[in-house]
């Protein structure tokens, strides 16, 4: 055999291999487009095709503790610390009711969550999940409505730090703490999110430490039948003798479902922090599993044993319950320390607001649906645009602090559990999309699932349902309702405005065989489901 006539059938199969790479080319490029059309026919955007630019200019810089810690610590907040007092007067001890009915709809939501977190981690989280599963216009509300959600959780917050600091300085003006408290903030999350990151992994570990000292002490007070104060004793007869463990009836605590709905807010944050962690499909699913034990820990338990140390009806409103018992027991300096606590979950919790917003309207407004200012990138990879623009409404905060001290905590934080409300649903929602397109095979869904799925998703859909109404008879909620027309109509005439515009360019409208994927990316309908891991979370 010549070498002429080898070199010849070497030339042939390299042209046989070239026409077949060309035909699987064409053939994804024809079921490309055909997505792309079914999207177009449908009115969302095309499944499965990956998209680039949400993630784009961020730095994967919280590593797995900076994660855990932002979970736990998401599950630690001023509604715990403070709103427990003032609900605890609207419902007495059966307030542990609400919180285990709300505790159970936010597991349902965080395994929604981590579903379609480990099918695609992305800063944009729940917004990118509506978007992508639900239709463009439910990105766009779902995205505005965690914005206002975090918004008015950042004015509660402001105001809980002004009330925590009466406890040092009486005489010190609240909207004054509150400046200072926004201004430290703000300079950390403008720096880096690994200073970010650092700063809430403390935090929490504060926060989680003072509640674990809490149950270890409630406890063994409750066990030893120990005095608390000058006339009370820790012991199960608390819960019925003063008034009943009802006794303001089964209506007051179904009222109390909006504050114990925001008391669980930013347990959703660490689906956020998906897309600047480090191996997320290894990290979240540990972090979204311990959302369960917290729940029952820190809210239900924790409820359960205030309502036992000391009668509910000891309670001042102003004042968190936690620094009550410490300071009943007489142990000098156990209640400053207290204090000092919830202040810093207070603190905690505008420092993530901050985080969050930044993140979600950066991804809002690289599709045209937020000002184009929020979705600039500082040289250290922080969206400073976001962060601003929700800095701005802190301050608006401070303000309301000025004129209206004793009201701006119940203002805000009846505004902000619509947000939460919201965002649970869209999470519900996306996840049953969700599994509908992987039924029919146009994507893969994760090993880590959402257990009894549509029927949880749909039976805590209805539970979401049922407190909106529910808002309307209790006047402390009235901003709530006053607020929702104007909400439905600032949506409504946001959106069409967006549509007017044109579209900006977008990595997820140029066909994957010429756009670049980002390096660990890969188109969604052939990502393997995460190994192992437990099929359903373990927990």
């Amino acid at each position: 055999m010549s070498d002429e006539d080898e070199r010849g059938r070497g030339a042939n199969r390299a042209a046989e291999a070239a026409r077949d790479m060309a035909r699987q080319i064409a053939s994804a490029a024809r079921e490309e487009a055909a997505l792309v059309l079914d999207a177009a026919r449908a009115g969302r955007p095309p499944v499965g095709i990956p998209r680039g630019d949400e993630d784009e200019g961020y730095h994967q810089s919280l590593k797995p503790r900076h994660v855990q810690m932002i979970a736990m610590g998401g599950a630690i907040g001023v509604g715990l610390f403070l709103g427990t007092s003032q609900r605890l007067h609207t419902a007495g001890p059966a307030l542990v009711l609400a919180y285990a009915l709300a505790g159970v709809a936010a597991f349902f939501v965080m395994r929604a969550l981590g579903e379609l977190v480990l099918y695609r981690p992305t800063t944009g989280s729940f917004v990118a999940y509506a978007r992508d599963f639900i239709g463009e216009w439910a990105g766009f509300a779902s995205g505005w409505m965690y914005w206002l959600s975090w918004a008015m959780t950042g004015v509660a917050e402001i105001t809980a730090v002004g009330i925590y600091v009466h406890y040092w300085a009486p005489g010190f003006p609240q909207w004054l703490s509150a400046l200072l408290a926004l201004a430290v903030l703000l300079t950390v999350n403008l720096v880096s999110v690994r200073l970010f990151g650092e700063l809430e992994f403390w935090f929490a570990i504060l926060k989680v430490a003072a509640i674990l000292a809490f149950l270890v002490v409630g406890v063994v007070l409750l066990v030893t039948h120990a005095g608390v104060g000058p006339s009370h004793h820790a012991e199960l007869p608390n819960l019925v003798d003063f008034g009943g463990f009802l006794p303001r009836g089964l209506w007051a605590v179904l009222l109390s479902l909006q504050g114990v709905i925001f008391a669980y807010a930013a347990i959703e944050m660490v689906g956020i922090s998906a897309g600047e962690a480090q191996n997320p499909r290894e990290v979240m699913p540990r972090a979204i599993n311990g959302v369960v034990w917290r729940i029952v820990l820190f809210y239900v338990g924790a409820v359960a044993l205030l309502v036992v140390v000391l009668p509910w009806t000891v309670y001042p409103r102003d004042r968190s319950p936690f620094v009550t018992v410490f300071s009943y027991l007489g142990v000098p300096g156990i209640g400053g320390i207290m204090n000092l606590v919830v202040l810093t979950a207070a603190v905690s919790s505008c420092n993530s607001g901050l985080y969050s917003t930044g993140r979600i309207l950066r991804s809002l407004s690289q599709r045209g649906e937020a000002p184009a200012f929020t979705g600039r990138m500082s040289s250290r990879h922080v969206p400073y645009g976001g962060i601003l623009l929700t800095s701005v409404v802190y301050f608006a905060g401070v303000v309301l602090n000025v004129f209206v001290p004793h009201k701006a905590f119940e203002i805000a934080t009846s505004i902000a559990s619509l947000g939460v409300l919201t965002t649970w649903a869209a999470l519900l929602y996306a996840q049953v999309r969700f599994r509908s397109a992987a039924a029919r095979g146009e994507v893969e869904r994760p090993g880590y699932r959402m257990p009894g799925s549509p029927y949880t998703n749909w039976a805590t859909l209805a539970f979401l349902a049922v407190i909106v109404p529910l808002m309307v008879f209790d006047g402390e909620q009235k901003w709530a309702v006053v607020a929702i027309p104007f909400l439905v109509v600032s949506l409504y005439a946001g959106w069409r405005a967006v549509n007017r515009r044109p579209a900006p360019a977008r990595a997820d409208a140029v066909p994957a065989a010429t756009a670049p994927a980002p390096a660990d990316a890969r188109p969604a309908e052939t990502l393997p489901a995460p190994e192992a891991l437990p099929e359903e979370g373990g927990f």
